[in-house]
């Protein structure tokens, strides 16, 4: 008896929290249309602090989407701490760590972007192509077309690709073909 009520109050626990946490949510977003986005940013750390899949996602990107942080090291503190505390499915988890590369791609050199987007290009995922399609792109900004070159060839030789893709990577190398 004891033991079920116990998982009882657990269970009803955690849906108090997640209301909680979609109140908060929407609250933040209120705070924002009225042009109170310090409430707003408070709000949403909070949410993203509380590690639910869904709302700390919901509230991180919100933030990110509306250039609330400009401080390029706490956005990725955010970041680490999302991938690193929640648990999230395998592909969402993946299209997190490419939206992290594509951030990163303007502030960090190199070696930093290549890590981030490694776990993605050495296994198969549906965001393979597309953390390709963005390391071909950065080299190619950089001027460094050999190195674009191999990227976009690899999204050709990938199985059931996705036609936009297949033709992103086609007239990038078209691009660099002609220069």
């Amino acid at each position: 008896f004891i033991l079920l009520v116990s998982f009882g109050f657990y269970f009803r626990s955690l849906e108090k929290n997640r209301t909680l946490l979609s109140e908060n949510y929407v609250q933040a977003k209120i705070y924002l249309e009225e042009g109170d986005n310090q409430k707003a940013v408070n709000i949403l750390k909070d949410v993203i602090y509380e590690n639910d899949a869904t709302y700390s996602t919901l509230s991180f990107f919100l933030l990110l989407n509306q250039n609330l942080i400009k401080d390029y090291n706490e956005l990725k503190v955010l970041f680490d701490h999302m991938l690193k505390n929640n648990k999230f499915d395998k592909e969402i988890k993946n299209l997190i760590i490419l939206k992290k590369a594509i951030f990163e791609t303007n502030f960090t050199d190199e070696q930093k972007m290549l890590a981030t987007i490694k776990p993605l290009i050495n296994k198969e995922t549906l965001w393979k192509a597309h953390a390709l399609m963005l390391a071909g792109n950065y080299y190619f900004s950089k001027g460094e077309k050999l190195k674009a070159k191999d990227f976009f060839s690899q999204i050709l030789r990938m199985d059931n690709l996705n036609k936009e893709l297949l033709e992103q990577a086609n007239y990038q190398l078209k691009l660099i073909k002609n220069d």
